[in-house]
């Protein structure tokens, strides 16, 4: 079965891969030779052209017992900063990073999980449903891999991404879309002290136009942050260019889009009133996705959970993962915990416990339908 030390040597062994999101090359070429050495076969695509990458999606597809669904197994190769030269230090159970770097365990502990669930399948000879298993790229920061995936060469009708915090047995069957908001601000420049009337202020216009927008927790399902307001200059001159970048999520698109029209209305109406010029565009970053408990896949994930002796709970998340991506596209696709801590931060762990954990529940999953 499901072996402790090899699972948590693979996961010390890449997390120690710099992969940095735009900087994935290193890690793919690893994923290709690890999945190859296990004599599955391999492909890569193009993506990292569009998603700004130097790595690429890594695909594997398994045959399996006829009879039962196709799954889908992601998670994502990318970390955040800082994530370069990660010294992992095992301590009570928990993996650390040495504090001066995230862990990685976001998301090479999905990937680890996945692999060892495989290795585990190979040596045992039983039989397994048929299978995808995907890890990309450029998951952090806008989930850039998964949009360029060739979802041609996926079979799945299900899937499963491992990418969420927290003790395995977490199911997120629900999340919120987002759509970003970029706006110029264009006013006139002038000398602040001689002729200020002359100019139109690009920073006060931006300035009415947040003090009206409605931002931070919207609703129960519905939040906005604005995450640039910049304008860098002299103190003598009247600036007349104001970058702003912003985001809306919610797991309803009439609210998402409600939201996000309310904050353009609000630039666009500080603009007019103080004569200054507004450009922007929106960008529907990922869609909204939700199960209900009694969801076949949903059913499965718990099920699968309990087999392993983890109890299962489901939960709406703030966040998106790839699995926005895999749904938009027709892959009915939940995320599981994988046990990271303290993600994104220096203080980043992961508890050996749950790598086993995550491992038992992926293995349980591959096995056909009864």
């Amino acid at each position: 079965m499901i072996k402790q030390a090899r699972v948590t040597q693979t996961f010390l062994d890449y997390v120690q891969i710099d992969s940095e999101t735009h900087f994935e090359r290193e890690m793919t070429a690893r994923l290709v030779a690890d999945l190859e050495a296990l004599g599955l076969p391999v492909t890569t695509d193009e993506a990292g052209k569009a998603a700004g990458s130097d790595g690429a999606n890594v695909y594997c597809h398994l045959e399996g017992d006829p009879n039962s669904d196709c799954i889908l197994f992601s998670a994502h190769m990318d970390t955040v900063t800082p994530g370069k030269g990660v010294r992992p230090q095992i301590r009570d159970g928990y993996i650390y990073s040495d504090g001066t770097t995230i862990l990685g365990a976001d998301d090479k502990s999905g990937i680890a999980a996945i692999l060892e669930a495989l290795r585990t399948l190979l040596e045992s000879g039983v039989p397994h449903r048929p299978m995808d298993i995907l890890f990309t790229i450029r998951e952090e920061g806008g989930l850039n891999g998964s949009a360029n995936v060739d979802y041609g060469r996926l079979k799945a009708k299900y899937g499963v991404v491992l990418d969420a915090s927290n003790d395995v047995g977490k199911i997120v069957s629900s999340a919120p879309g987002q759509i970003r908001i970029y706006a110029d601000i264009y006013g006139r420049k002038a000398h602040a002290g001689s002729d200020p009337e002359k100019g139109v202020s690009a920073i006060q216009a931006a300035a009415v136009a947040v003090s009206r927008m409605r931002l931070q927790r919207i609703d129960e399902e519905t939040t906005a942050n604005i995450g640039t307001l910049s304008c860098v200059g002299e103190t003598n001159v009247v600036q007349d260019h104001v970058t702003f970048a912003a985001e809306t999520r919610s797991k309803s698109p009439e609210k998402r889009k409600a939201q996000a029209n309310h904050m353009v209305a609000c630039l666009q109406e500080a603009c007019d009133a103080l004569g200054a010029r507004l450009e922007y565009r929106l960008h529907h970053s990922y869609q909204s996705y939700g199960f209900p408990d009694d969801h076949p896949h949903v059913r499965r994930l718990m099920d699968a959970c309990r087999r392993t002796g983890v109890e299962p709970w489901t939960t709406y998340t703030g966040g998106g993962t790839d699995g926005n991506n895999f749904n938009a596209h027709g892959i009915e696709t939940v995320v599981l915990a994988c046990g990271m801590e303290h993600e994104h931060t220096t203080q980043e762990r992961i508890a050996i416990r749950n790598l086993v954990d995550a491992s038992q529940v992926v293995y349980q999953l591959m096995l056909p339908d009864t």
